[in-house]
């Protein structure tokens, strides 16, 4: 899946990468709401438990941020990717199987994004925060592919 990640011209990246953060994270705790209601499988409901407590906190400090650093900008649009699905698909796979199957070109999305950030990004804090993402969500979709493949036998 191509996760190229193109800044909107003319605005501030950082803020840019904060609307589009945000947004990406919005789509990850929808999933992980649906993990906690459909899931199946405890560890799912744990993975999903971290997710909603890791993203919302990210979310809040890139609120403050955003208000802190850019009081005056508009809303910027956010960058031109694919954010990966927003929600769990329907279809005949049980439940837990398809949302790993989302989460995980989800969570490649917002690593592509960070990783842009770590280049990009004016203030330390958001490349921080960029490399917390990168380390988060590598070591969650490591352990998604392993389930998928203990579980359902596919290697992805």
């Amino acid at each position: 899946m191509d996760h190229g990640v193109i800044p909107a011209e003319g605005q501030p990246y950082d803020a840019v990468f904060i609307d589009s953060m945000i947004v990406h994270h919005e789509g990850a705790i929808f999933m992980a709401n649906q993990a906690l209601e459909q899931g199946e499988r405890q560890e799912v409901k744990d993975l999903a438990n971290a997710i909603l407590m890791a993203q919302e906190a990210e979310i809040g400090q890139m609120k403050e941020w955003r208000t802190a650093w850019y009081p005056d900008l508009a809303e910027t649009g956010g960058m031109v990717m694919d954010m990966g699905p927003t929600e769990v698909p329907a279809g005949d796979a049980p439940f837990d199987q398809r949302f790993i199957q989302a989460m995980i070109p989800h969570h490649e999305s917002a690593i592509a994004m960070a990783r842009d950030a770590l280049q990009n990004a004016e203030h330390q804090e958001l490349k921080d925060l960029a490399q917390a993402i990168i380390s988060a969500q590598e070591a969650e979709i490591a352990q998604m592919r392993q389930w998928l493949s203990e579980w359902y036998g596919i290697e992805q």
